[in-house]
């Protein structure tokens, strides 16, 4: 009699563990992931990835955090949020300040540069040369004006003939139908959406007159503590990352409007020219989404320190492709 009593006590734990362990809900890790700017095609995969359950899939649950006013950088370097967007220049100018400035690179959104200089056509400037005497809207800033200079240097042009409209342009089509000839943009998004809008335009390249230019922009970035101690994390957060730009690249139509979504303040149709322009550069030649190539890396920082724009030897310093998927 005993025994059959202890036989249906153990009978009923094994059935009762059982459905507790059926119950049981594994919560995904919270990550937070700070934008450097206004939802845009820069960061569609990482909306692609969330409304898709990629993220979800590796057990992350992702907070996207709108950009304060404090620089996105400085914020993730401090464990403010555990990865966001920044570029290779910013990173470098942080990093001069502060060699030990714990920030890391871990992948880059687009593969080049698709930085220039864009004006209407009729304002003749289809080279770097042809700035000289016109308005160039300028931020003031040591290195953006130094690549300008550069590449007019490298077209026997000369920076000092250059009208300087000092002023940080938000809406760069707008500026240059005004009194302003050239302003520097991403050919994703202003290039964009001055064709879109019909303008007749020119646009030029910096990359493409100087190969040292081609440096990283936007990358995705971490704090060295937070990779450290998440190691597991990282790479779970870069393969689903991965995943949603891999999507965006074979889906460039149904990504834009997934992006529209978050952002249903910008034109549908202008989003559309944007994300297949980026289908075709998030990538680029490379096989891996997301890698960088250490030589293009270190090309810029040494031109950099050249130009004397950064003082210290930064070769090698900010990024690693360790947390790529392998695949």
């Amino acid at each position: 009699m005993i025994a059959r009593i202890l036989q249906f006590i153990l009978i009923c734990t094994l059935i009762t563990g059982c459905s507790n362990k059926e119950n049981i809900q594994t919560e995904n890790e919270k990550v937070t992931f700070l934008l450097d700017w206004t939802p845009n095609t820069n960061h569609t995969g990482i909306y692609v990835a969330l409304e898709k359950g990629f993220y979800n899939d590796v057990g992350i649950d992702l907070e996207i955090l709108n950009p304060p006013e404090e620089s996105t950088t400085a914020l993730v370097a401090s464990g403010k949020a555990d990865f966001g967007i920044s570029f290779q220049d910013t990173m470098g100018m942080a990093m001069n300040e502060n060699e030990d400035f714990p920030i890391m690179a871990i992948a880059t959104i687009i593969q080049h540069n698709t930085s220039g200089i864009l004006s209407l056509k009729e304002k003749g400037i289809d080279s770097f040369k042809n700035l000289e005497g016109k308005v160039y809207a300028t931020w003031d800033n040591a290195l953006e004006q130094a690549t300008i200079k550069q590449v007019m240097e490298n077209e026997g042009a000369s920076f000092d003939n250059v009208e300087l409209y000092h002023s940080t342009v938000t809406d760069a089509v707008s500026a240059i139908q005004t009194n302003v000839d050239a302003v520097w943009v991403f050919e994703a998004w202003d290039t964009m959406n001055a064709k879109v809008q019909g303008l007749d335009y020119n646009f030029i390249k910096f990359k493409d007159v100087e190969p040292r230019l081609d440096f990283y922009t936007p990358v995705i970035v971490s704090s060295q503590k937070y990779l450290k101690e998440n190691e597991e994390t990282a790479k779970n957060f870069l393969q689903a990352t991965q995943k949603g730009y891999e999507y965006a690249i074979e889906n460039p139509e149904e990504s834009a409007e997934i992006l529209h979504k978050y952002a249903p303040e910008y034109d549908l149709d202008m989003l559309i020219e944007s994300q297949k322009y980026l289908a075709n550069e998030y990538k680029a030649e490379v096989e891996k989404w997301g890698y960088i190539d250490a030589n293009r890396w270190n090309d810029f920082y040494t031109w950099a320190y050249e130009k004397g724009i950064i003082t210290k030897d930064l070769t090698n310093k900010g990024f690693t492709n360790e947390y790529l998927p392998e695949n």
